[in-house]
């Protein structure tokens, strides 16, 4: 895939890593793309793509509700 840009002046003070990685951050921000596929986008490993991530304060969408969600599964699973 191509992105091309406008010709701006403005742009052209921004070395393509980065833009890179501020496409990943807001892709994955905006949960468009996975984690890993953040990290493939931004040319990074997964585990400096997630310090990132905390950098900006961008979370992994998980919440409290989910966790009780996911506890409650795994004591259908085991029998008691």
């Amino acid at each position: 895939m191509t992105l091309t840009l406008p010709d701006d002046p403005a742009l052209a003070g921004f070395p393509e890593d980065q833009l890179r990685l501020e496409l990943a951050c807001a892709l994955y921000g905006s949960r468009g793309i996975s984690r890993g596929l953040g990290a493939k986008l931004a040319g990074i490993d997964g585990e400096t793509f997630e310090a990132e991530l905390h950098r900006r304060g961008i979370s992994n969408g998980y919440q409290t509700s989910d966790l009780a969600a996911d506890l409650a599964a795994l004591d259908s699973l085991i029998p008691s």
